[in-house]
């Protein structure tokens, strides 16, 4: 029995459709483009060209993510008095519609509150972030996937065109609040990753002139020896030996999981003139954290684009930025940019 409290034209199959298509679509661009994100960073062949693909990808990410957090609240504003229909269960069948949806909203509800949260890069929790953000991505796909086979009729009886609920006024009124809602909280973050948008974007992280510092050498316990030297392959190099090497400066982004992206002059020695052969061991002078060392594949350390840096902009590293130098390579996450290289090491 349907609750006669509840009158609004929101609350119709009609609205809770179409909102629910944009959700899923806002979903789905989500789930994929943070497949693609992880995969890059676990070894996935990823390639050196677009030098931006990353940047988009993981734009699309973040705004796709943000796009959702309106969307998921009207859909639940859609849906929500059928919560008081009696019986609470109908049948088995029934009763698992109604569990998977149960996981399908507190899933979701995790993915966008803790990727919200990884925004800003504010983390209280104590599990790791990105492993808990990549399982449970694969419940709220699932359960999405079971929710729309179930609903696959209503969805199509209640968007087919003719359908008397489109010329209801209220309803329509609704979904374009929704809709504006939406495109105001997308153009108000966006200017993270979309430069032309960063005077508009009033409510974007890190969207200021100056390129932004994830970790700083102070929070990663970095302190340069005077002695330092590169050490590549069999050879070792002072500061003073790499600058005196054939310098190229590039414009390439850095594009962060974070979403956030900045393009940067960068000056510095080709990789691929200190070491050749394979797949390059890149070491930090940093001694804990998940990123002090990574993996640069063959094909992006022979890329001409990938530079042991030395300068930012036309000046000297700082040391946040990676001084003495650090590794820029085209279309790889910022994470995988390391900082402070210690040591360039072709892989057997």
């Amino acid at each position: 029995m349907k609750n006669p409290a509840f009158k609004s034209p929101a609350h119709h199959t009609g609205v809770t459709s179409r909102v629910g298509t944009w959700l899923g679509i806002a979903f789905g661009l989500c789930f994929v483009t943070g497949l693609l994100s992880h995969g890059v960073q676990h070894d996935w062949v990823w390639p050196t060209r677009p030098v931006d693909l990353y940047r988009v990808t993981q734009g699309v990410h973040v705004i796709s993510g943000v796009a959702s957090v309106p969307l998921l609240l009207a859909k639940l504003w859609s849906v929500y008095p059928k919560l008081f229909e009696r019986p609470l269960v109908k049948s088995v069948p029934h009763a698992l519609e109604r569990g998977s949806i149960f996981v399908l909203i507190a899933a979701s509800f995790f993915e966008l509150v803790t990727g919200l949260f990884n925004a800003a890069q504010n983390y209280p929790w104590s599990f790791y972030f990105p492993t808990a953000h990549y399982a449970v991505a694969w419940i709220v796909i699932g359960a999405l996937l079971v929710h729309i086979a179930v609903k696959i009729p209503v969805i199509r009886r209640t968007l087919e065109p003719r359908s008397e609920e489109r010329t209801i006024l209220s309803r329509r009124a609704f979904l374009r609040t929704t809709a504006l809602t939406t495109g105001v909280a997308v153009v108000a973050t966006a200017g993270v990753t979309v430069p032309w948008l960063r005077k508009i974007s009033v409510l974007a992280w890190r969207s200021d002139g100056d390129l932004p510092v994830n970790r700083t050498a102070k929070a990663a316990n970095v302190v340069v020896p005077q002695d330092w030297r590169l050490k590549a392959g069999a050879k070792s190099y002072s500061l003073e030996e790499l600058r005196a090497l054939p310098q190229t400066t590039v414009d390439l982004p850095i594009a962060c999981v974070e979403g956030w992206s900045q393009n940067a002059t960068w000056t510095g020695v080709r990789v691929s003139e200190l070491v050749s052969g394979g797949d390059v061991r890149v070491e930090s002078l940093e001694k804990d954290g998940l990123y002090r060392a990574t993996t640069l594949p063959e094909a992006f350390a022979q890329d001409p684009l990938t530079l042991l840096a030395l300068q930012l902009n036309g000046e000297e590293l700082s040391p946040d930025h990676g001084y003495p130098c650090r590794l820029i390579a085209p279309n790889r996450p910022g994470v995988l940019q390391t900082k402070w290289v210690t040591s360039l090491e072709v892989e057997k």
